[in-house]
């Protein structure tokens, strides 16, 4: 039996798409301590995690473009707060107004009319 597409209406896209930086943002930072001193395994890992982000995210029935303009938002953003929360990062104004503008933009993407 085939995994096809997921069928969603916009709240539960969402979830997905969060859950999905999660794992991407999870997945780079498992990499990050493999090749950093961790070991081949621990980087293995990392990409299977990353791998796992790929697939989940092209499960959802909405366009490439859309589906990964939105998405790009809740990575960066995820990305950002796991920075400072995971590993302490100071984080400078200029990149919190830089992920404001990362959002505003990829709610346009998103919310554009479709072709």
């Amino acid at each position: 039996m085939g995994v096809g597409p997921l069928a969603a209406t916009k709240l539960s896209a969402a979830a997905v798409l969060l859950g999905c930086a999660i794992l991407e943002v999870a997945g780079d930072a498992v990499v990050r301590r493999g090749v950093r001193g961790g070991g081949i395994a621990l980087a293995a890992l990392g990409c299977a995690v990353l791998g796992a982000y790929g697939i989940l995210v092209n499960l959802l029935d909405i366009e490439f473009s859309k589906v990964l303009g939105a998405y790009v938002g809740l990575f960066a953003l995820v990305s950002v707060l796991a920075g400072r929360m995971a590993f302490g990062d100071r984080i400078p104004a200029s990149t919190w107004i830089g992920l404001a503008v990362i959002l505003v933009g990829s709610a346009i993407v998103h919310l554009g009319p479709s072709p």
